[in-house]
């Protein structure tokens, strides 16, 4: 394991999945592999068409990834909705990541679209009777 600084996306509301990892890291590799096409069509350097083929190979497997992390997680979902529910609220680390270390997700931050925000559809999404953040408890504040 390593002790490397990690950027999280943070998304209020929900605990994202590796799965959006992957997805970033895919769409940074086809914007590089479109990058450097357009380079070699600039400049006519075939070194530049010759590491977008290389990348290429690195796109295919990143969607491979990509695609068996999916299929864990939607069967997770399939296999245990409540635990889904409790993974994507940021009440316990997701099955398929790393477990040591978790921390709850910061909740201190919602808001209730209802309350907060005035949407009247979303009184069945109410989070204004929510306990304290756990996270805070635990972390700190972010």
């Amino acid at each position: 394991m390593s002790n490397e600084a990690v950027w999280v996306r943070g998304v209020t509301g929900i605990q994202l999945h590796h799965v959006t990892n992957l997805q970033d890291a895919r769409r940074f590799l086809g914007n590089a592999i479109m990058a450097l096409n357009a380079a070699h069509v600039r400049t006519g350097d075939a070194r530049f068409s010759g590491f977008a083929e290389q990348l290429k190979g690195m796109l295919a497997q990143a969607g491979t990834l990509e695609g068996e992390a999916r299929a864990g997680m939607q069967q997770l979902h399939a296999m245990d909705p409540e635990r889904f529910t409790r993974c994507r609220e940021g009440e316990e680390p997701w099955p398929d990541e790393l477990q040591a270390g978790f921390v709850p997700r910061h909740t201190c931050r919602d808001e209730c679209l209802y309350h907060d925000h005035e949407v009247l559809d979303g009184i069945l999404q109410c989070t204004c009777g929510r306990p304290p953040c756990r996270a805070c408890t635990i972390a700190g504040t972010p």
